[in-house]
């Protein structure tokens, strides 16, 4: 295909996939800028030139042209996939991604392991086809031949599925809800983070003024939701161990007594960065019932540490992870990532050797996504996406580690850009799985979020979802706290 200064452009008569026909072929060409033209508005590509792709929509078909050289058709001529005029949107545009698939396929020669599928929640395909009692030879066939997924990846699928189906029946769907809390300050921004978050060093003086607009958050919830059950709690950032003990202290002091804790299943925070953790943060966390936390090294080499600006050593993670388990915490969680810049299969056994010597809980495995927001998306424009290494060695690397753990899989999802096309899993001993990370997946129970750049989402008995979200800014999430709240009064009073 003919790809002008690393870009591909791609032209439709149709408008309503673009986005699908965009993550596609990125999946295929991940170093490329992809841009999707609809042919009544496409001033802007004509002034590229000729197209790369050319989709066509008929009554009965889709046709598909890859262009080449000075304007003539590449080989393949025109490819089509037939369809009917009275078909469903969803059956069109699965057939539209096979087409797409199949040519691209062709044409580099590259099998994608998840095949056509681009949405970031895989799984709700098999936990459907279970709800409505389909056996796993169907299951695994359905996604073979609609999908194109892998083998392996379509056995996995369906595993974390059943795991999730079973964990999930002891919930409180229709008469309960879990709560997110987030704190949106960190040592230091990682390179690769996109996620709203500040300093802490210029956010000190105001900390008490950012708990006070949670305080509010916090009682508004008790009152509204004070006959349904709280599954489970979790508090993420961020770095929510960048507050001192006191301010923990308030914090969790608050929930305890303004929210009925007394069927809470999992009670999580998210200690995450090895320089924000101490014995009297852990303390506290303990005193107040935290039942899980995460001690997050995302690799244990150093060089990369010090890269990624992670100002803490690999040391200092095992000291504070010695730490967690000295506090009497027994579900501890490690993040790693895959395919950070200059890590190697090499690098990824030696953090694996190093994380088995320690023994946690569980264990979460992402695939490096590549954020517009975050600093490494520029460093890549600037030294080019093949100095991320991720592959099937490394997935495989940490899946093995994983069930030396005695860990199995138990969730899943993906993201847009991942390195490797791959995915994260989330891996945990019998007992130790991470209950509200497959509850914001599997979009079962309403999600009541608190804090600077939080979604909260309510669910209803059909299936829908509807989502509401506070502002990003801290000072301005601060300063608008009531409309905040009367957000959520509106989304969950419906």
């Amino acid at each position: 295909m003919m790809k002008k200064d690393n870009l591909i452009v791609i032209t439709v008569n149709n408008a309503g996939f673009e986005y699908d026909i965009h993550a596609l072929v990125k999946a295929f060409y991940p170093a490329c800028q992809v841009k999707v033209f609809v042919e009544e508005n496409q001033k802007e590509s004509s002034d590229l030139g000729l197209p790369d792709l050319d989709i066509q929509f008929t009554r009965e078909a889709v046709l598909l042209s890859i262009i080449g050289g000075e304007g003539g058709r590449a080989s393949f001529g025109i490819r089509k996939i037939e369809i009917d005029e009275g078909m469903a949107r969803p059956e069109i545009k699965n057939r539209l991604k096979q087409l797409l698939y199949t040519v691209l396929s062709e044409h580099t020669g590259i099998q994608l392991p998840w095949g056509t599928l681009t949405g970031i929640r895989p799984v709700k395909i098999p936990m459907t086809m279970l709800t409505e009692g389909r056996s796993d030879g169907d299951i695994m066939e359905y996604m073979k031949e609609t999908y194109f997924i892998s083998d392996e990846k379509g056995g996995l699928a369906l595993e974390i599925a059943k795991r999730e189906k079973c964990l999930l029946e002891n919930l409180h769907y229709e008469d309960g809800y879990s709560l997110y809390i987030g704190i949106p300050f960190c040592p230091t921004t990682c390179l690769y983070c996109s996620f709203t978050s500040y300093p802490i060093v210029t956010w000190k003086k105001r900390i008490n003024e950012y708990l006070d607009a949670l305080d509010k958050e916090i009682e508004f919830t008790a009152g509204f939701y004070r006959d349904k059950t709280l599954d489970t709690v979790y508090i993420g950032g961020g770095t929510p161990t960048t507050l001192e003990a006191e301010e923990l202290e308030r914090l969790l002091g608050k929930i305890t007594n303004s929210l009925d804790l007394s069927q809470l299943k999992e009670f999580t925070v998210e200690a995450g960065r090895a320089d924000s953790i101490t014995p009297d943060k852990l303390a506290v966390l303990k005193k107040y019932g935290v039942t899980r936390i995460s001690v997050n090294p995302q690799t244990m080499k150093q060089e990369t540490l010090d890269f990624i600006g992670r100002k803490h050593t690999v040391e200092q993670v095992k000291e504070a992870f010695a730490l967690a388990r000295e506090a009497g915490f027994t579900n501890i969680n490690m993040d790693l990532i895959l395919g950070l810049p200059g890590e190697t299969g090499d690098d990824v056994s030696a953090t694996m050797e190093e994380i088995e010597k320690l023994g946690p809980d569980s264990l979460t495995v992402h695939s490096l996504a590549v954020k517009r927001a975050s600093r490494l998306h520029q460093w890549i424009e600037e030294n080019g996406l093949l100095a991320l290494h991720n592959t099937e060695q490394t997935m495989k690397i940490t899946a093995g580690s994983a069930a030396r753990m005695d860990m199995v899989p138990y969730y899943l999802y993906r993201q847009k850009n991942m390195a490797g096309n791959f995915e994260n899993v989330g891996y945990a001993k019998e007992g130790k799985f991470g209950i509200y990370n497959i509850l914001i997946m599997e979009e079962k129970q309403d999600i009541v979020a608190l804090g600077a750049g939080s979604i909260s989402k309510r669910v209803y008995p059909d299936g829908q979802i509807e989502r509401c979200e506070n502002v990003k800014d801290v000072a301005q999430y601060i300063g608008r706290i009531d409309e905040m709240i009367e957000r959520k009064r509106q989304l969950l009073g419906n």
